[in-house]
């Protein structure tokens, strides 16, 4: 079960490459990642890409914002939520942390560490990202593409997180956000190296199971009512 919810997303053809390595590599299931001026235009080639993957790997469509701006994240979340299986706010910026966790449309908070020199949670937000099912989101480039200080104060975050997650247990996934078929690993490379920073076995299986279950839990979203409570068809 090795799902990868945020692989960059770009030309059509680069898109096909990515995922034919990352089926050979182990990998079942991975989610192109795009910006909110980028996305619907990817959408458009969703068609195109079925017909050259198709018996090679399942893919989607995560919808990334980046932006420090609150009212802007509010306003791309509302319009794409109901085109999107997968909605994912780059984080670091404190403010953009906490708004994130608190709101129950958005399915994942993606780097909360970013450009800082702590994780960017704490008992607070970790409590808010349970209540509202909002995952954390660990990336494997961090770490792939940073040297000596910088990679080891990165990985301190990580087991900072992972301390905050054994306690409260919310969300958390993992993620390689390849952007290249360089960056492509194996599934025993990327397992390998997210134990060496802490992470058990166990837990890195849930962390995909996880992953998954955000896609499903999305192709249902229209027709819940709230939480635990979904509408279904008469007829069934």
């Amino acid at each position: 079960m090795f799902f990868d919810l945020n692989v960059k997303g770009s030309s059509l053809e680069n898109n096909v490459k990515l995922a034919r390595q990352a089926s050979e590599y182990g990998w079942e299931h991975i989610n192109f990642s795009y910006n909110q001026n980028d996305f619907k235009n990817a959408l458009n080639l969703s068609d195109e890409l079925k017909d050259s993957l198709k018996d090679i790997i399942t893919f989607n469509y995560t919808l990334e914002i980046k932006s420090t701006n609150i009212n802007e994240i509010r306003k791309a979340v509302n319009k794409f939520r109901n085109d999107s299986l997968c909605i994912s706010v780059i984080g670091g910026d404190l403010k953009v942390n906490r708004a994130v966790l608190e709101n129950v449309k958005i399915d994942v908070l993606s780097r909360p560490y970013l450009k800082r020199y702590d994780s960017g949670l704490n008992h607070i937000l970790a409590k808010e990202a349970l209540k509202n099912n909002v995952a954390i989101e660990l990336c494997f480039e961090d770490i792939l593409k940073s040297y000596l200080a910088p990679r080891a104060k990165i990985i301190s975050n990580f087991r900072d997180i992972y301390t905050l997650y054994r306690k409260f247990d919310f969300p958390l996934i993992l993620s390689s956000r390849a952007e290249s078929i360089f960056d492509v690993k194996t599934t025993q490379d990327f397992v390998s190296v997210f134990k060496q920073t802490g992470l058990s076995e166990d837990e890195i299986i849930t962390a995909f199971k996880t992953s998954k279950d955000i896609l499903e839990f999305n192709k249902n979203r229209k027709d819940l009512i709230f939480k635990g409570v979904r509408r279904v068809n008469d007829e069934a």
